[in-house]
């Protein structure tokens, strides 16, 4: 075939192709740029638009009584448009927020770096400076037309009205990285619950964000809110807690653990309602608000003593004498003993060659007067009656590990699930922790005798302690502690209202009270003795420590029938039980009945707060003049 189209024509139509080539690419370019790429239509919104975020309100924080714990000021945030900042006289803003012209830059290229702030764009508000106070605010605020691209926002800064319960209520901080990456809510600048309450009531305290659309001119200026607020979101506050904690008595518990280092926990037995909950030593929350926070933060946690560890839920323990009761529950649950059941105890346990020892009493005796005694050896007859029980079970391991379900049942070993962070699960080993340990399974009771006192690899926290009180004053149930009694327009998770059973017969719950009743009339805990105002029951604990003088420990409940409340007391290095964990549970039990402390119990009051127990592992770094 003849090719009819000379060399004009094709170039002609090469031409024409090249350049309809060209538009389209224009065209494509044009609507990426548009209408798909978000840097250009950021840039379009922000000369039209000034989008801004209103923060919420956080939650009110009140104690059970409706006493204001934790509520809000207002706190002012510079903000920076960086795109809008022309004909910005340095100098002068620096003078205005009072900082050096380096630190301007420092803070400036912070803002800038794409790595500690995810979120930046030179369209959009970025944060600068925050936590302006009201005078910083007022210079700012005077000379704002001069700095084009600066705004001021703001927000509220948590206050306190009360120093106490700083572990309880936690703190809150500028939000990191990491969680920015994790939750999309969050930005450069914003505030997060980092411990405490304000921690694992965070969704519920934060409230939600707002945003207020505003239409801007050629020039840049606000001529108000676009469409009259049409697409405007109110902010929504932070929901308010109450919580089951009583100020008075939290504040007492305190005063009491001056200079002493341990833990006090409360709680309703009937609810699970944690009504005190100390550690000591502890520290004023508003130490860890505004500019200051970082500095007071450091020296808190240089501090030898650890007053940003909460020993109430994640110090551990040996638990001592206070554990027991559930060796008394859990053989006579399982049929090694009953109530008639004796063992005698001649100033320690025969079979070893009196050890562990124990102090003069009568003998043989019942479980019931071995509680109320602390008798060691009964306990670790009864420990060797059930792991060598081959009538009951196959071996040592079944054996025991059917004693380790019973612990667990009971609230040992594991997380109770308390409503606050970073609680510990203490320790309750199964049978394949010993058969490791040995490195054989031909192991037996007397290897391992320490833990029928609650010694050896036995650990607890106080509040598992205090739970283990509460179950008794229920006579076989508990339900699972928790900080927060109320939050405003929500009800408690079943969590907490869940009642767990331990499965082991009211009638040796029973048999447990009479003992502990009978400890304080005419046992090791008569120092509590309280009637006629209140029968309480209770078990003394002394458990051996390593690295000082024993650890002093008491566990009760009061009243013995219908009981209100139930304790547990930990004093480091503070020896036998009766010395000082006694004594505080009995002023914290006068607190709790009476409101106040009776004339008789005076001289004791000003003898605890006055006593200073501070363990030498601690002591021997410090200067004499913080001792």
């Amino acid at each position: 075939m003849v090719n009819n189209l000379n060399p004009l024509s094709k170039r002609r139509y090469t031409i024409a192709a090249v350049v309809v080539i060209i538009a389209l690419i224009y065209l494509g370019q044009l609507f990426i740029l548009q209408l798909l790429s978000p840097k250009y239509r950021e840039y379009a919104e922000s000369n039209a638009f000034l989008r801004r975020e209103l923060y919420p309100a956080r939650g009110a924080i009140y104690d059970r009584n409706g006493k204001l714990l934790v509520y809000n000021k207002p706190t002012y945030d510079v903000m920076m448009v960086v795109r809008e900042m022309k004909q910005f006289d340095t100098l002068d803003f620096c003078n205005t927020l009072n900082i050096t012209i380096d630190r301007f830059h420092s803070m400036d290229a912070e803002m800038r770096d794409r790595r500690k702030n995810p979120g930046y764009s030179s369209y959009t508000p970025q944060l600068f400076m925050s936590q302006l106070d009201l005078e910083e605010y007022g210079l700012l605020q005077e000379k704002l037309y001069k700095f084009p691209g600066v705004y001021i926002q703001s927000r509220t800064e948590r206050q306190y009205n009360y120093p106490n319960m700083g572990l309880i209520l936690g703190y809150i901080a500028e939000v990191d990285k990491n969680k920015m990456a994790a939750d999309p809510y969050y930005v450069r600048g914003d505030y997060v619950g980092k411990s405490g309450i304000e921690l694992s009531h965070e969704e519920d305290l934060r409230g939600e964000k707002g945003v207020e659309i505003l239409l801007r001119d050629a020039h840049g200026r606000v001529q108000g809110h676009y469409e009259g607020g049409k697409y405007d979101k109110a902010a929504r506050s932070g929901k308010d807690l109450t919580l089951a904690i009583d100020l008075e008595l939290q504040a007492y518990g305190e005063q009491l653990m001056h200079n002493k280092v341990g833990s006090i926990v409360m709680i309703e037995p009937k609810t699970g309602e944690v009504l005190c909950m100390v550690s000591a030593p502890t520290y004023d929350p508003i130490l860890l608000t505004g500019k200051s926070f970082s500095a007071n933060y450091r020296q808190l946690e240089n501090n030898p003593f650890k007053p940003l560890f909460n020993r109430a839920i994640a110090g551990t323990y040996p638990p001592g004498s206070t554990f027991k009761p559930t060796q008394g529950l859990i053989f006579l649950e399982e049929g090694i003993i009953n109530t008639e059941t004796r063992y005698s105890c001649f100033g320690g346990y025969p079979p070893l060659g009196g050890r562990p020892g124990c102090h003069g009493h009568a003998s043989p005796l019942s479980v019931q007067y071995a509680l109320t005694t602390s008798c060691n050896s009964f306990f670790c007859y009864g420990l060797n009656g059930m792991l060598s029980n081959r009538a009951k079970y196959a071996n040592v391991q079944s054996a025991f590990d059917v004693w380790r379900d019973h612990m667990v049942d009971m609230g040992f070993g594991y997380p109770l699930g308390i409503d606050l962070p970073s609680e510990k699960r203490g320790f309750i080993p199964n049978s394949k922790f010993y058969s490791k340990v040995f490195k054989t399974e031909r192991w037996n009771a007397h290897n391992i005798i320490s833990i029928a006192i609650g010694q050896g690899e036995i650990l607890a926290t106080p509040l598992q302690i205090a739970n283990f009180g509460a179950m008794i004053a229920n006579r076989g149930y508990f339900y699972t502690p928790h900080v927060v009694k109320q939050r405003k327009g929500a009800v408690l998770e079943p969590a907490y209202t869940t009642r767990h059973d331990s499965g082991i017969s009211r009638a040796h719950f029973e048999v447990t009270v009479e003992g502990m009743a009978d400890a304080v009339t005419k046992g090791t805990c008569r120092g509590i003795y309280l009637e006629p105002l209140v029968e309480v029951c209770g078990k003394t604990g002394t458990a051996e420590n390593p690295h000082g003088d024993d650890h002093s420990l008491f566990m009760g409940f009061a009243p013995k029938d219908d009981p209100q409340v139930a304790i547990a007391v930990v004093v480091e290095n503070g020896r036998f039980g009766a010395t000082n964990a006694v004594p505080v549970a009995r002023l914290m039990l006068q607190k709790f009945f009476r409101g106040e402390i009776p004339e008789s119990d005076k001289w004791l009051e000003t003898s605890i707060i006055n006593r200073e127990i501070l363990p030498y592992v601690y002591t021997r770094s410090l200067p004499s003049g913080n001792r």
